[in-house]
């Protein structure tokens, strides 16, 4: 079996935006979709026929026998899924199908190294009911439509105490099912205990782990897509490339309308695919508003997500630094991307022409973010470096160091 995800509809169109503009699993519109679906143990013979009805659109499934066995080694597997409206318990009848597999490390192992058959998982790699999982596999998702919610019901069932901080792993065989996992907060290229395996997916879920902002995701080596603020002239320069091969070569945009003053007073995201620069984003920040603009990605990265990560990632930056209004300039022809993330042509908003092409102003108003920066946090967080409030800067080793004022002390010496 190659294929173990099975996107919903509006996966399979790849200019198509994910539910929301929230790049987090449990968060998928979930919640208020998944009021509507229940999630339950198929019978016996439901789940004989849910096999065949996914067997025939996703080749290779575990047969019958397999999956009968891993449910007997541990019952929280496999579940059913249907409309609660449709739900009758006295004759319960599943709509689509999600499995997963919780491994023990062996399985992980296994799982890592390329030797894990989940046509046919070995039984002593499965982790009993009873066991804390080392990860758990997602062995399929068939859930067309709505029904793409349940996953968040699934999640739910595998959030208990011994499962909550266990991080997933999933397989995508199609680009299809490879978005689909990315839009819902897998990222392309997995680690387990100094293995790696860059074919599949995986959400952190450990609290052990490095939890990255959407900001400040980019790592070397890394594979998928990941992003980064722009704090060296390098950087700068990745932007001015990128801009440049965008907008001048492909808008035929002037090059002073194109670098209009503004850059050296605004934060710039870098989108990455692997270690390439693929795209950019600009936000400038006034007094109760911040202007996400600049959004650009090379024609050859547009098959991927990296246009709705970076813009997740510049709403999110906007958000910690305290603002919630953001404000753009949107071509017409892109109203409904922008749409997708909250923005909106407010009333009395006005059109305008640059660069020869057509605009009109949106707006977002967001939520106040959890932990915005302001005054009364730590210090030593406002004077981090741009987009790495959540790590230790150079400033904060100071903490530990006695006064010693080196300087005044040098000239009263004199």
């Amino acid at each position: 079996m190659t294929v173990h995800v099975s996107p919903p509809d509006y996966a399979r169109h790849p200019h198509a935006a994910a539910p929301e503009a929230r790049h987090d699993i449990i968060d998928l519109r979930a919640a208020r979709l998944a009021r509507h679906l229940v999630l339950f143990t198929p019978t016996p013979a439901d789940l004989e026929r849910l096999l065949e009805e996914t067997r025939s659109v996703l080749p290779g499934l575990a047969d019958l026998a397999v999956v009968r066995r891993v449910m007997t080694i541990n019952p929280d597997t496999v579940f059913a899924i249907a409309k609660r409206g449709d739900y009758d318990a006295q004759s319960p009848r599943g709509e689509g199908l999600t499995a997963v597999l919780p491994l023990n490390d062996a399985g992980m192992t296994a799982l890592l190294s390329g030797e894990f058959d989940p046509t046919n998982p070995a039984s002593h790699f499965i982790a009993r009911q009873h066991e804390r999982p080392a990860g758990i596999y997602l062995w399929v998702i068939h859930a067309r439509r709505r029904l793409a919610a349940a996953v968040a019901l699934m999640l739910q069932r595998i959030s208990t105490p011994l499962c909550r901080d266990v991080d997933l792993y999933a397989r995508a065989a199609t680009p299809e099912g490879a978005d689909y996992l990315e839009g819902i907060g897998f990222t392309k290229g997995a680690a387990w205990r100094g293995l790696r395996a860059p074919s599949l997916h995986m959400f952190v879920r450990s609290e052990a782990a490095e939890r990255l902002p959407p900001y400040d995701s980019h790592r070397p080596g890394l594979t998928g897509v990941s992003v980064a603020v722009a704090r060296s002239f390098e950087d700068l320069s990745r932007v001015i490339a990128l801009r440049a091969a965008v907008y001048m070569a492909e808008q035929a945009c002037p090059y002073e309308e194109e670098f209009d003053g503004n850059d050296l007073s605004a934060t710039h995201l870098i989108g990455y695919v692997g270690d390439e620069p693929a795209g950019c984003l600009r936000i400038r920040f006034f007094a109760d508003f911040a202007k996400i603009e600049r959004l650009a990605v090379r024609a050859e990265y547009r098959n991927t997500r990296l246009a709705f990560t970076l813009v997740r990632a510049g709403i999110e930056l906007a958000r910690v630094k305290g603002y919630r209004r953001l404000y753009g300039h949107a071509q017409k022809r892109l109203v409904g991307f922008w749409s997708r993330f909250g923005f909106r042509v407010f009333e009395g908003a006005q059109e305008l022409v640059f660069s020869d092409f057509d605009y009109v102003e949106m707006l977002m108003e967001a939520e106040p973010h959890p932990e915005a920066i302001g005054i009364g946090v730590d210090p030593y967080v406002i004077i981090r470096p741009e987009g790495r409030w959540h790590k230790a800067g150079a400033l904060d080793r100071s903490r530990g160091r006695a006064v010693t004022r080196p300087s005044v002390d040098q000239q009263a010496s004199r």
